[in-house]
């Protein structure tokens, strides 16, 4: 039984659990501030943060604004099919089902032990319709029945990087074929100066969607540190006024770049093959400290 799954603790007593997972040494470290929430890090690297007690909180400044592209994704208020590329800690699936009940979700997370720890420490709401597989991630999304999903969301890292090919127009291509003509991908990508590979991911979804919109700090977006910025790309155009409005209003403010200045922010960059793909860039060790 997991440790928080039906004791509510005061931040002092509860400890943080390490387990060897397949990606590296997984921690859930709790938060001061709040009862029942954790963070998983892995290698020392933070992915996730979890509200047991409040499931539509998110922490993670990159996470938040992936939940500004699932609030906007369909009407408010009515369920949705999303699929999760990378799952972590479940916490955007977790975050959809709060927000949005009878949603049905798919999760493909290749870390089967991290699966396990997670389900364990941090369970899942019983009534909600999230389905996890233990895949690769581009081998779980070619699973994905046509035209099924109103969104799909990219957040993969092995050892802190994307895998290679989940960056390519062929890997594109899979996700267009498994959402709906409306649907909206969405995806976290990290990067830092020289931003090559932030600017390459941008060329390669303009070659595959007609919209784009790319949400990050500022300082990011001029190349003055490491950090992540959320690509969001769609067959049809996206809300770009309330998107703009939500990364504003953020306790960490974000632009929201589209149209002819995002064609500019590219330089010049050219989509991406599987034959010419490779990771994202390794942060830096001062990321995490």
């Amino acid at each position: 039984m997991g440790r928080s799954r039906n004791t509510r603790r005061r931040p002092a007593d509860a400890q943080a659990v390490t387990e060897t997972v397949d990606g590296g040494l997984a921690q859930l470290v709790p938060d001061p501030d709040r009862p029942r929430a954790r963070t998983l890090l892995i290698d020392g690297a933070p992915q996730s943060h979890v509200d047991l007690d409040d499931p539509a909180y998110l922490s993670f400044e990159y996470q938040r604004r992936l939940g500004h592209v699932i609030d906007l994704a369909v009407p408010p208020g009515r369920p949705l099919r999303a699929v999760h590329l990378g799952g972590g800690a479940l916490t955007l699936a977790r975050y959809v089902a709060a927000t949005r009940p009878r949603s049905t979700q798919q999760v493909v997370e290749r870390d089967a032990a991290l699966v396990q720890l997670v389900r364990r420490e941090l369970p899942l709401d019983p009534n909600a319709r999230i389905r996890v597989r233990s895949a690769d991630a581009r081998a779980g999304l070619a699973k994905v029945p046509d035209g099924w999903a109103d969104l799909i969301i990219a957040d993969v890292f092995s050892g802190a990087r994307t895998p290679a090919h989940l960056t390519s127009t062929e890997f594109l291509d899979e996700v267009r074929r498994a959402l709906k003509p409306s649907g909206v991908y969405a995806a976290n990508i990290a990067d830092g100066p020289p931003l090559a590979h932030l600017r390459g991911q941008i060329a390669t979804a303009a070659d595959r969607f007609p919209e784009l919109a790319l949400i990050a700090d500022p300082a990011v977006l001029r190349g003055k540190r490491f950090g992540n910025a959320v690509l969001a790309a769609s067959g049809l155009p996206l809300p770009l006024a309330e998107l703009t409005r939500r990364a504003a209003s953020d306790p960490h403010p974000a632009r929201v770049e589209h149209g002819k200045q995002l064609t500019d922010f590219t330089g010049g960059a050219v989509p991406v093959s599987d034959g010419a793909a490779v990771a994202s860039p390794a942060p830096p060790p001062s990321v995490f400290r």
